[in-house]
């Protein structure tokens, strides 16, 4: 009987060999083997039925050593408490690496927002807002875009945040329109990102990306982004997914046309001259690259020893298990983890936050200028660590983003017992 998933476990265990490695004191250990804060909520609103019903919230904020937690608000039927706090971890060590001054949040209301009005999900965000309001905030934990939450989600926690309020206070959540503070250029800023570390390895490496087969697993926001990106760099898309089934073409998929195809089917399932392939098939195909850019734990004990592609390239959150990465590990398969790959929403999210604190704006040059300088420095980082431990790279980058965690806290027990000791006359 295969182990159950367990979302927190798996991202705990990748902490503690970190640790372990770094030779941790205990107390750095115990501090960040669990979230600092876990808040649940239960907003009631009512429904455009007329009918009152109560949802469960919750936001978990893991760490805030190098500054306020930041990540996703999703709305979800079945997530788990689990999944929230290993999100929330996951922030804390992708900020880290690319060394932002940012902590790991998340953020989670139980519901149904596929049958639920566009009047009832906002309705549900102020309540959630308001009720979550002494714990976040420009300086305490900055929300943003996660699984069915959008821009438009965004500017209604920004209003919910300001309500009632003398002032308004914009850098609460990143994410939002342009209206909103929102910046220029975020949309596609994951997808970007996880290009741009591809293309830098791919120089390291001397793997031209020309003419490589990608098989892509989800074909959302940041699927269909990097998707576009390496069709332009000369890659041939031979296999793509979606919630709804797959589609496999060895001759190659055209990346643009299919996103025409999506925006008026919803789906893409039927997508001319391809035959179908399920989630299994699209990862044992023989390619270059494969992507999983949809939900965690895809990549598992079950299919790991059947990839035949050279790179993982992770642009979901978790898609590998732990029990899959020894597999891949031993079968020499270079994988480029989430904490590094898809950090680049997190870098364009930071530059929103200082854009709205600091009242200016950024050109959509400048911030893909800046993105691109910052995934770049955070790969070199993780290569040279990479080298320095003899590791892989996903240890590496947890190597790198624990010790800089770590030297975080030293420094604030440092003064804050400093101060401590002065107010007892010590």
């Amino acid at each position: 009987m295969a182990k159950k998933y367990d979302a927190f476990a798996e991202v705990t265990l990748l902490f503690e060999r970190a640790a372990e490695r770094l030779k941790l004191e205990p107390w750095i250990f115990l501090k960040l083997s669990q979230p600092e804060r876990e808040l649940i909520v239960h907003p009631t609103i009512i429904l455009d039925n007329g009918k009152p019903k109560t949802f469960v919230g919750s936001r978990i904020q893991h760490s805030t050593a190098k500054g306020p937690a930041k990540g996703g608000m999703r709305y979800s039927p079945d997530a788990s408490p689990s999944e929230c706090k290993a999100l929330a971890a996951l922030m804390t060590w992708k900020c880290a690496v690319i060394d932002v001054s940012f902590g790991g949040g998340k953020g989670v209301v139980l519901c149904d927002p596929l049958n639920m009005s566009e009047k009832e999900l906002k309705r549900l965000t102020w309540e959630y807002i308001l009720a979550i309001k002494d714990i976040i905030g420009p300086h305490k934990d900055i929300l943003a875009p996660d699984m069915f939450t959008n821009d438009r989600t965004m500017d209604w926690v920004v209003e919910a945040y300001n309500h009632g309020e003398n002032h308004f206070e914009l850098a609460v959540a990143t994410g939002k329109s342009t209206s909103f503070g929102g910046l220029l250029g975020r949309k596609d800023a994951t997808g970007t990102g996880i290009f741009i570390v591809l293309e830098e390895l791919s120089k390291h490496l001397d793997f031209s990306l020309e003419k490589k087969k990608v098989a892509i697993l989800g074909f959302g926001n940041v699927g269909s982004a990097i998707a576009k990106l390496v069709h332009k760099a000369g890659c041939r898309i031979i296999a793509v997914t979606d919630i709804h089934g797959g589609i496999w073409r060895e001759k190659g998929i055209n990346p643009f046309k299919l996103q025409t195809y999506v925006d008026k089917r919803k789906k893409i399932v039927g997508f001319y001259d391809t035959n179908p392939i399920d989630n299994e098939g699209l990862i044992s195909l023989p390619c270059d690259i494969l992507i999983p850019a949809a939900i965690e734990g895809q990549i598992n004990v079950n299919n790991a020893d059947g990839i035949k592609a050279k790179i993982i390239l992770e642009g979901a959150n978790g898609p590998t298990t732990q029990e899959a990465d020894e597999i891949l590990k031993e079968k020499e398969i270079i994988v480029i983890p989430d904490i590094l790959a898809n950090a680049g929403g997190v870098a364009v999210s930071y530059l929103e936050w200082m854009q709205n604190l600091n009242q200016i704006i950024f050109s959509e040059e400048e911030v893909i200028r800046r993105m691109k300088k910052r995934m770049k420095k955070a790969l070199w980082d993780v290569l040279a660590t990479m080298k320095k431990h003899n590791v892989t790279m996903r240890e590496a980058a947890y190597i790198l983003a624990v010790k800089r965690v770590a030297e975080s806290l030293r420094l604030k027990r440092f003064h804050n017992y400093k101060e401590i000791d002065l107010k007892m006359g010590g």
